[in-house]
C-alpha cells in the first residue's frame, strides 16, 4: 500500500509540474496540416528527390492485419509508424497504399473485401515510448488509390475497427484515446453512414478507452468492448484500473453494459490491465478475454531461484541483520559479474563492515544496481490469463492451468486473442512469445521460432485451413502453413523504425542506426534494396548489436571503431567487423536483464578492436544514476579518443569509453520518480569552433552549458518554456556563441513546435519555426557548408530555412506525405543529407542543388 501511495504522489507531483503545457487541441493539429500543405506547395527545393536506402531485413512493429478470406495471398500489413502495405502474392512484395495520408501512423485496420473499401484508425495502441497520436479515422472506396478523412480527431489511438457484415454504412470503432492525457472522445463510436457521422455510444471516463472491441458471428446485435483504464506521463506509467473491464451490447452497440462485474468469474478491481477479446464462431455464445493482471501473486506464488547463486532480487528489501549474514562465497561471486559494474575494490567482507557500521544501507547493492524502472518490472504481478464466457459474458471462467509467462510487467504492449473460425478451442494469444492452445486456452505452448523475433501484437488464422497462420511483430510480417512449425519472413518494404543515424568518412561512407526493437546496424550509403542478395545470404546492412538501437558513434581516423547500445544506456565500444557475443534484452525485458553480458575473451582491452561495456554506475551509498530510454553519447572530433556520456550527470571517458567519469552534478531538477526513468540527459552537443564547450538538455526542460569539458555547468534555460522535453541541442559551426535548441511536448499531448536559437551562449533565446505546422520536433541541424540554413526533422517530416529559421518550407520529394524523422546526419564529403525516419527507414539526398537554390 505504502508503494502504491508513493507511485501516486510521484504522479501527481509529475503531472501538476506538467500542468502549464496543455494538449493540442485537434482544431490547432488539422490547421498544422493546412499549415504544412501550404510549406509544401511555396517550397522551392522540393524538386530535390529523397532516394531510400532500406534497410528492409530487421523491418518494424506490426499492429494489424486484413486477409482476404477466400484468397489469402492477398492481405494488407499496417505498421505502427510504416504504413499500409498491400500484397497480392502473398508477401513476396508490398505496395504503400496510405503515404498520400496526413498522418502515418496506425492502430487498427478494416476491409470490405467485396467492395474494396478499406478503413485505416490511425494512432496504435501499444502505449509505448513511441506510439503516436493519429487523427481519426481515412477511409478509401478504391483500394487505397485515394482517401477521405472521416473524423474523430481526438481519438488519437485506434484499437479495432468493425464492419457490419452486411450493411455497408455501419461501423463502430474502438477508441483508446489520448496516450498522455485525459480526455472525453474515448470509448466505442458508431456510423451509420458511412463514417461521415458518428456517435459516441459508450464513454467510461476520461481516462478510460476501449482498446479491443468484436463482433458475434452471424448476430450483428451482439457486440463486446474491452475498456481499459491506463495513465502515462513522463515519469510514470499506471496501466491498469478498476474501471477497466467489458462491455457488451444486444442492440447494435446503440446502449452497453458492463459484463465483467463483481461476482462473473472476471478479474475486477484496480489490478485490471489491457484486455484482448474474441468471439468465437461455432458456439455463438463464447468469447475469450485475455488480461494483463496486475494484481499482485501471493507471497507463496514468487518464482524459485536458483539457490547456488544471488541474483538481485536476493538484495531486496533486506534488514541489515539479513545483509550480514549473506554468504561471502555467493556475495563476492556476484560482485565480479562483470554486467553488475561493481569496481573491485569492493568484497562482500568490506561492505559487510561498512553495513555493519552504519556507512552503508541494507539497500545498497540493490539500489546500485536498480534504476526507476524498478517499480514497474520487479513486481510479482499474475501477468497474462485467458478467460472464457460460454453464456455471452453473464460469467467467466479462468482457462489457462498454469501461469502464463507471455509478458511480466509490460502486458499493455501486447494483449489481444484470436481463436480459428473452424475451431472455436483453437486459440491464439500475443506477447513476447505468440502462443498456440488447441483445447480452449487450458494449456499453451510457443509457436515462433527464430524467424518470428518476438513481441507480437496480431494474428490472423485462415477460417479454411487454420494451420495457416499469418502474424505481426516488432520485426515485421511471418507467415506458417503448419501451426508454427516452419516459418518464413515477408519483409520486403524498408519500415525501419530508427532512432538515431550517423556515417563513416569510408568510400563509399556507411551509414549507422539504431532502431526500436532491432538493434543497431550498419551499411552502404549506396545500397539499394534488391531480393537478389537473398541468393548470396549476404545483405549489405550488417548488426552491430542487439536490443533497442539507440544512439551509435563512430572513429572516423579507422571507420571500424563503434560506439553503439541498447536502452537506458547500455553501451559498448566494439570493431564493427567483429560483433560482440552478447546477451542481448528485448525491448521491455526487465532490468536484471538489460545488462549486455560480455564475453571473457573480451576482457582483454588492452586490444583496439576488443569490446568493452559502458555503463556508468553510483558508488555504492549513492543516489543512483538515471538513464534515459535513449540515453545520450557523444565522440568529441577535436579528440575522438574522448567520448561524452550523460545519465542524469555528465560522464566522460578520456581513453575510448575506457575508465569513464562522472564529473558533474546533478544536471536535471531531480524530480519525483515514479516507474518511468525521468530527469535524464537526452542529448548532448559539442562546439565545432571551441573545444570542451558542451551543451547538455534533459527530459524535463534542463539545459546546460560547460566551457571546460564538463567540469562546471551553467543552466541556460531561462526564456525558455518550462517542463519541456529537451529533443536537441546543437552548437553552431558558424559562431561559436550560436546554439539551436529543440523542445518535444509529445509526452504532453502537445504537438506545438518549440525551435529557439541563441546568439549568446545561450544567455538570451529566441523563438523561431514559427510558421511550422503543430508536429513535434525531433532534431535541428545546420548546412554544412552554408550558415543561412537549417534542417528540422519533425514527426511529420523535414522543413528546411534558408533565413536562420524565421521561415520555412518543406522537403519530401520522395518521402509519404508524413513520416517521423527521428535523426538528421549531414556526411560533408559526399555533402549528402541523411534523415533516420522512424518508420520508414533511411533516406539520402545530395545537398549540392538544395544549397545552390538556397544560396542568399
Amino acid at each position: 500500500m505504502q508503494k502504491l501511495m508513493l507511485v501516486a504522489i510521484c504522479l501527481l507531483l509529475a503531472v501538476s509540474s506538467f500542468a502549464q503545457i496543455a494538449p493540442t487541441p485537434a482544431n490547432e493539429r488539422i490547421k498544422g496540416l493546412e499549415k504544412k500543405s501550404d510549406l509544401i506547395r511555396q517550397s522551392t527545393i522540393n524538386d530535390v528527390a529523397f532516394r531510400n536506402i532500406g534497410p528492409s531485413i530487421m523491418s518494424g512493429r506490426v499492429v494489424d492485419l486484413a486477409v482476404n478470406p477466400a484468397n489469402p495471398n492477398e492481405f494488407y500489413v499496417a505498421y505502427a509508424t510504416g504504413g499500409l502495405w498491400y500484397t497480392h502474392n502473398n508477401g513476396q512484395s508490398f505496395t504503400p497504399v496510405f503515404d498520400s495520408a496526413n498522418v502515418i501512423t496506425i492502430g487498427a485496420i478494416a476491409v470490405d473485401w467485396s467492395s474494396g473499401t478499406i478503413w485505416v484508425g490511425t494512432g496504435e495502441v501499444n502505449s509505448s515510448r513511441s506510439s503516436y497520436a493519429g487523427l481519426g479515422i481515412y477511409k478509401s472506396v478504391n483500394k487505397g488509390k485515394s482517401w477521405q478523412y472521416m473524423g474523430l480527431p481526438e481519438s488519437h489511438h485506434i484499437g479495432k475497427i468493425v464492419l457490419h457484415p452486411s450493411n455497408k454504412n455501419i461501423a463502430w470503432v474502438a477508441v483508446l484515446g489520448h496516450l498522455y492525457s485525459p480526455n472525453k472522445e474515448r470509448g466505442v463510436y458508431k456510423t451509420t453512414d458511412g463514417g461521415k457521422t458518428w456517435k459516441q455510444t459508450l464513454f467510461v471516463n476520461d481516462n478510460t478507452g476501449v482498446v479491443d472491441l468484436d463482433i458475434q458471428p452471424n448476430n450483428a446485435s451482439v457486440l463486446y468492448a474491452a475498456a481499459w483504464y491506463r495513465t502515462r506521463t513522463a515519469s510514470n506509467f499506471e496501466e491498469s484500473g478498476a474501471s477497466s473491464g467489458i462491455y457488451k451490447s444486444t442492440d447494435g452497440g446503440n446502449s452497453w453494459h458492463l459484463v465483467t462485474t463483481n461476482g462473473a468469474g472476471f478479474p475486477v478491481g484496480k489490478g485490471v490491465g489491457r484486455i484482448g477479446i474474441a468471439t468465437a464462431y461455432q458456439h455463438p455464445n463464447w468469447v475469450y478475454a485475455v488480461v494483463d493482471n496486475n494484481f499482485h501473486l501471493p507471497d507463496t506464488a514468487k518464482k524459485h531461484t536458483d539457490t547456488s547463486k544471488y541474483t538481485i532480487n536476493d538484495f531486496k528489501n533486506l534488514t541489515k541483520e539479513q545483509f550480514l549474514a549473506l554468504d561471502n562465497k555467493k556475495f563476492n561471486a556476484f560482485l565480479r559479474i562483470r554486467r553488475n559494474g561493481f569496481p573491485e575494490k569492493y568484497t562482500a567482507e568490506n561492505i559487510k563492515e561498512k553495513v555493519s557500521n552504519g556507512t552503508l544501507k541494507p539497500s545498497c547493492i540493490w539500489d546500485y544496481l536498480m534504476d526507476a524502472n524498478a517499480a514497474l518490472f520487479n513486481t510479482p504481478i499474475i501477468g497474462c490469463e485467458v478467460y472464457r464466457s460460454e453464456d455471452a459474458g453473464k460469467t467467466w471462467k479462468k482457462m489457462n492451468e498454469k501461469q502464463l509467462k507471455l509478458y511480466n510487467t509490460y502486458g499493455y504492449y501486447f494483449g489481444k486473442i484470436f481463436v480459428s473460425p473452424a475451431n472455436d478451442n483453437k486459440v491464439v494469444i500475443t506477447g513476447f512469445d505468440i502462443e498456440l492452445s488447441e483445447d480452449g486456452g487450458k494449456t499453451f505452448k510457443p509457436i515462433n521460432n527464430a524467424l518470428t523475433h518476438a513481441d507480437h501484437h496480431v494474428a490472423w488464422l485462415n477460417p479454411k485451413n487454420d494451420s495457416h497462420i499469418i502474424i505481426g511483430n516488432d520485426a515485421g510480417c511471418n507467415i506458417t502453413y503448419d501451426d508454427g512449425e516452419h516459418w518464413f519472413k515477408a519483409n520486403t518494404p524498408s519500415v525501419g523504425q530508427f532512432y538515431s543515424v550517423t556515417f563513416d568518412m569510408a568510400k563509399p561512407y556507411n551509414v549507422y542506426g539504431g532502431l526500436q526493437d532491432n538493434g543497431s546496424w550498419y551499411g552502404p550509403s549506396n545500397h539499394q534494396e534488391n531480393p537478389g542478395w537473398m541468393a548470396s545470404g549476404d545483405y549489405a546492412f550488417k548488426p552491430i548489436n542487439g536490443g533497442d538501437g539507440m544512439q551509435v558513434q563512430v572513429d572516423w581516423r579507422d571507420n571500424t571503431t563503434v560506439y553503439s547500445g541498447y536502452q537506458f544506456g547500455n553501451y559498448m565500444r566494439s570493431n564493427k567487423h567483429k560483433r560482440a557475443s552478447v546477451d542481448e534484452p528485448d525491448a521491455d525485458a526487465a532490468p536484471e536483464d538489460n545488462h549486455l553480458n560480455v564475453t571473457a575473451a573480451d576482457e582483454k582491452n588492452e586490444k583496439s578492436d576488443s569490446t568493452i561495456y559502458i555503463h556508468p554506475h553510483a558508488d555504492l551509498g549513492e543516489e543512483p544514476l538515471r538513464f534515459n530510454w535513449q540515453t545520450p553519447i557523444l565522440l568529441s572530433r577535436h579528440n575522438q579518443d574522448i567520448l561524452y556520456y550523460g545519465s542524469n550527470k555528465f560522464q566522460r571517458s578520456m581513453h575510448r569509453g575506457e575508465h569513464l567519469e562522472t564529473i558533474s552534478n546533478d544536471l536535471t531538477t531531480n524530480p519525483p520518480q515514479g516507474n518511468v526513468p525521468f530527469g535524464t540527459l537526452t542529448t548532448i552537443s559539442e562546439s565545432p569552433l571551441r573545444f570542451g564547450m558542451l551543451y547538455a538538455g534533459a527530459d524535463d526542460g534542463s539545459l546546460h552549458i560547460s566551457f571546460d569539458d564538463g567540469y562546471t555547468w551553467q543552466s541556460i534555460n531561462e526564456g525558455l518554456p518550462k517542463g519541456l522535453y529537451v529533443s536537441r541541442v546543437t552548437a553552431s559551426a558558424y559562431k561559436e556563441g550560436r546554439v539551436y535548441v529543440s523542445l518535444n511536448g509529445y509526452r504532453n499531448d502537445d504537438f506545438k513546435p518549440y525551435l529557439f536559437v541563441s546568439e549568446d551562449y545561450g544567455k538570451h533565446w529566441k523563438s523561431i519555426g514559427n510558421d511550422l505546422p503543430y508536429e513535434s520536433i525531433n532534431v535541428v541541424k545546420e548546412d554544412n557548408k552554408l550558415p543561412n540554413i537549417i534542417y528540422v526533422g519533425t514527426d511529420g517530416g523535414l522543413y528546411v530555412s534558408n533565413n536562420n529559421g524565421n521561415s520555412f518550407m518543406a522537403w519530401n520529394k520522395g518521402l509519404p506525405y508524413s513520416i517521423p524523422v527521428h535523426d538528421i546526419a549531414i556526411q560533408p564529403v559526399a555533402n549528402e543529407i541523411i534523415l533516420g525516419t522512424h518508420g520508414r527507414s533511411i533516406y539520402i539526398a545530395s545537398l549540392s542543388e538544395i544549397q545552390k537554390k538556397l544560396k542568399q
